[in-house]
């Protein structure tokens, strides 16, 4: 059998993802006045500062690296974990104990008769007065709720109507306006922040640059090309010859020494040598004697 063919749906085209621009509301001509010189003059305020912070952030870094660290890591050894172990002992020694003990042997026992007593005693007398009170407190609870609807209206009248009226026409566009001018200086701000740690981080490089070449490389040019070859000469010309005269001069001071010693006190009496070696014949020692 032919089955007619049912007509497709056609799809539909996709709407486009709005982008950011196109997303946010159209900016007026009172957030353009303002944009421009917030951020000029935020950029020339927060340039310095910027500055100074990478300074300080970087000397920060070193002192924390090499000197914070160290001694923090010092006194938690040595210092504050020792002290805080025996103070630790001494609260509990001194409080945690006692307080057990006292939960224990006093609060626990009295808090059990404080129970008994409000159950048998204290809740019998709550509900009879109850019974005998409930017309009265009726009575009191119409009289509060009359005068706390008076006080309602009067209330609305007098105060939220003026307060909303303010808040209306007054206070909300004047926040809109401080709303635009606060959000124009935090963006003024965060973009200034920005720029001057470009504007920092550049200058940094070219005084590191100028160091570099200024002081490290003729230095380092200075050691390599003279200072190490004029070392090495006066280490061959001078100190090795110097050495070898100093350990001559005292070799001899030495020798001189010890002959004015020989010819004032003569020869050092020698020890009588002895014979180590096994005796041989009728003398030999043996395992047995």
């Amino acid at each position: 059998m032919d089955m007619q063919k049912q007509p497709q749906p056609q799809p539909q085209p996709q709407s486009q993802p709005q982008t950011h621009s196109q997303a946010q509301h159209p900016e007026g001509c009172l957030v353009v006045a303002i944009r421009i010189p917030v951020r000029v003059f935020v950029f020339l305020v927060v340039l310095p500062i910027r500055l100074l912070w990478d300074a300080l952030a970087a000397v920060a870094r070193f002192l924390w690296r090499y000197l914070v660290v160290p001694v923090a890591r010092f006194l938690w050894r040595y210092v504050l974990a020792p002290a805080g172990r025996a103070v630790a002992w001494l609260l509990h020694v001194l409080l945690v104990v006692p307080l057990t003990w006292l939960y224990r042997y006093l609060l626990t026992p009295l808090g059990h008769a404080l129970a008994w007593l409000y159950a048998r005693v204290l809740t019998p007398i709550g509900h009879a007065v109850l019974w005998v009170l409930t017309p009265v407190a009726k009575a009191v609870a119409w009289v509060f709720e009359q005068l706390a609807t008076a006080l309602y209206w009067i209330a609305r009248v007098l105060l939220v109507l003026p307060v909303v009226a303010l808040w209306r026409w007054i206070l909300t566009p004047v926040g809109h306006v401080l709303g635009i001018v606060l959000r124009e200086l935090r963006d003024a701000l965060g973009h200034a922040w920005r720029a001057a740690g470009h504007v920092a981080r550049a200058v940094g490089r070219v005084l590191g640059t100028l160091f570099r070449w200024i002081f490290v490389e003729p230095v380092r040019w200075l050691y390599r090309t003279v200072l190490t070859p004029v070392g090495h000469v006066v280490r061959d010309l001078v100190l090795r010859p110097a050495a070898q005269v100093a350990r001559a001069v005292g070799r001899a001071v030495r020798q001189a020494r010890a002959d004015l010693r020989r010819a004032l006190f003569g020869e050092p009496a020698r020890p009588p040598a002895v014979d180590r070696r096994e005796p041989v014949g009728r003398d030999t020692r043996t395992l047995d004697g």
